[in-house]
């Protein structure tokens, strides 16, 4: 009767320290790396092993009864892995010396150190086996117990036919039973701690997923106003546009009808001055149509360029002969700088170069009423990564009206400037930057800008030497 007893204390002792490690488990190493898991449960099987011996049934001064091979089955199903099963069974063998160096104590370490080994063969059938784990358990405490028992039988103090007819019909059974029982309990404790895992990972999952439709729901939004956005500009470039080709169409239907229908009457100088007029406003409208081919060319990807030969000191010259009159008819002062260090011929697109550098010219004749425009001709050098890179710069700087330092970004994007006031009051469709924009990427370069309201920019042409 005594057995019974202390083996049921032993299993109290397994439940309660079962119970606090799960407290443990779920406050403080539950999300510590699996290294730390192992060897925490290392330490926990031996310390219940030892529990079990400390409170265990003292058949006399040396032989000692208990559950101490509990911990090692709970162990085989928990963590099928010889080394560790190896190591626990050792180490709960090793505490029974603490009560004591004598004959019993080394077999007791020989018995756990032997089903220490045996745990550790048992789990690789546990791992390749597709029994259920209740199959696995029950086989596991059939061996472990009966393995104890042959073990005593063989290493124990206890004369074999005292322990065979008088102790092992208790111990055997009742060891039997209370490994179901408390396997069953910690079978438990495992369900509810997978339970509790689920939830916290569900938790997880959901906040993750919230916060993805959050962050989905501003990207949709910022989309949705960019959309909006882009409606208005658009909408705004085709007031603009429609203006743009209205004036030039006017001005060629009317003076033509003015000469069909009056041509007897006109003077030379009359028409003279009309045929002017039409071949401008023809011009004009040229250049607009130019530059819409050429913006839907880019978005397309047809926009090829050709790089050749081209004579840096000959792209001065030829603005100057463009915009010279410009700047006497506003009275402006117009400057053209050719550094001496910049090599007289580079490989670009002669034609581009000279359709980005008009575009820039023409917004700063545009938006300068007084003062100055000048075209500057330099090189730099930049180094970018390991390398030294050489560049040659087009400065075109004005001192007109400026941009705002918020609007820097947006006036080199199709169909939009700076303030759509600007277009009704200087002119102009807004495509111009963003074509220049364009073609300085597709030769190699970029364009910079520097500028400020009210006083004046600064815009830079790079080209790679």
């Amino acid at each position: 009767m005594e057995y019974l007893k202390i083996f049921f204390m032993n299993t109290a002792l397994l439940i309660t320290v079962a119970y606090l490690a799960n407290l443990i488990y779920k406050h403080t190493i539950s999300h510590a790396p699996e290294t730390v898991k192992k060897a925490s449960w290392v330490v926990l099987s031996i310390f219940a092993g030892w529990i079990t011996i400390l409170f265990g049934y003292r058949l006399h001064e040396n032989a000692i009864f208990d559950l101490r091979f509990v911990p090692l089955i709970i162990s085989t199903l928990a963590f099928p892995q010889p080394f560790i099963l190896i190591i626990i069974g050792v180490g709960i063998g090793l505490t029974r010396l603490i009560f004591g160096m004598n004959e019993a104590a080394v077999a007791g370490v020989l018995n756990l150190s032997i089903l220490g080994f045996v745990c550790a063969g048992l789990s690789y059938w546990v791992r390749r086996t597709t029994v259920k784990i209740v199959g696995k358990g029950l086989l596991i405490i059939l061996v472990v117990n009966l393995m104890n028992a042959v073990n005593i039988i063989v290493f124990g103090v206890i004369p074999d036919w005292v322990y065979i007819t008088q102790i092992m019909p208790i111990t055997l059974p009742a060891g039997i039973v209370l490994s179901m029982l408390f396997s069953l309990i910690i079978r438990d404790f495992q369900l509810d701690l997978q339970r509790t895992g689920q939830v916290v990972r569900a938790n997880k999952l959901l906040s993750a997923q919230a916060e993805e439709l959050h962050k989905n729901k501003i990207v949709l939004e910022e989309r949705a106003k960019q959309l909006m956005l882009a409606s208005q500009f658009k909408s705004e470039f085709l007031a603009n546009m429609s203006h743009e080709l209205r004036t030039p169409l006017n001005s060629i239907i009317n003076l033509s009808q003015i000469i069909e229908e009056n041509d007897q009457q006109l003077t030379p100088e009359e028409i003279t001055e009309y045929g002017t007029i039409i071949h401008r406003s023809g011009g004009d409208l040229l250049a607009l149509i130019n530059d819409i081919l050429d913006l839907s060319k880019v978005e397309a990807g047809k926009l090829d360029v050709v790089h050749e030969e081209l004579n840096v000191s000959e792209i001065p010259e030829l603005l100057a002969l463009q915009f010279t009159v410009v700047a006497r008819k506003k009275g402006l002062e117009f400057n053209i700088n050719l550094s001496e260090d910049v090599p007289q011929v580079i490989h670009s697109d002669p034609q581009r170069v000279q359709q980005i550098l008009r575009n820039l010219l023409s917004n700063a004749f545009k938006f300068t009423m007084n003062g100055f425009v000048s075209l500057n001709v330099r090189m730099v050098e930049r180094s970018e990564g390991q390398a030294l890179k050489r560049w040659v710069v087009f400065d075109v700087q004005d001192s007109g009206i400026g941009i705002a330092a918020d609007k820097h970004t947006v006036i080199f994007e199709a169909f939009q400037q700076a303030d759509s006031s600007i277009s009704r009051k200087y002119g102009g469709t807004g495509l111009g930057l963003s074509i220049s924009n364009d073609l300085a990427k597709l030769l190699g370069g970029y364009i910079t800008l520097s500028s400020k309201e009210e006083q004046g920019s600064l815009f830079s042409l790079y080209l790679p030497l």
